[in-house]
């Protein structure tokens, strides 16, 4: 089968495409944030001046990310289409995909609940914090609350979809064409 789908005959580069793109951008936006603006923003001066920066910044990569899940899922689907032969004489693949189709679930919950932090601890920027994530001595129990939760809740989603990354690494292997492998080897 190689790069062709089963059902079509044709090449499914595009779905592909689409599915490690968004993936990727999915990926890399969350490890970069936890990392890169979290910890940029933990570098201010004033409390409230980093929770402003860092929900800011998180604001304005929502888009970027929901754009990057829905590309992900759009291609994901149209790989399942184009691999149903596939899938349904392939056991281990099945497996595979509903795997998948549960980690990704998860992510996007994972996703969800992490903006709603955000959103939380943006709304409450002006009781600061010793960091993003660390509560500040004027912080309210709430924002505390929200800041703990958001400190575990931001390594979820690059953990969920470098998940979803070795899994699919894991397809590409499972798509390898037997036929041809055994054909090399009968021909030796």
């Amino acid at each position: 089968m190689g790069t062709h789908s089963s059902v079509t005959g044709g090449r499914s580069t595009v779905v592909r495409a689409l599915h490690d793109l968004g993936l990727a951008a999915w990926f890399g936006g969350t490890l970069m944030g936890a990392v890169g603006l979290n910890g940029g923003a933990a570098a201010a001066r004033d409390g409230s001046e980093r929770l402003r920066i860092s929900s800011a910044g998180w604001a304005r990569w929502a888009p970027v990310q929901l754009a990057a899940m829905i590309v992900h899922g759009v291609g994901g689907v149209g790989l399942i289409l184009a691999n149903r032969a596939r899938l349904a004489g392939q056991p281990e693949a099945r497996t595979n995909t509903v795997i998948k189709a549960v980690v990704t679930a998860a992510a996007i919950v994972a996703t969800v609940y992490t903006g709603m932090l955000g959103a939380y601890i943006a709304r409450h920027a002006d009781e600061g914090g010793e960091g993003v994530t660390e509560p500040g001595p004027e912080a309210s129990d709430t924002l505390a609350s929200a800041q703990r939760q958001q400190r575990i809740a931001q390594w979820t989603l690059p953990a969920l979809t470098a998940v979803l990354i070795v899994l699919s690494a894991q397809q590409g292997e499972q798509q390898r064409p037997v036929v041809g492998i055994l054909q090399r080897i009968a021909n030796r």
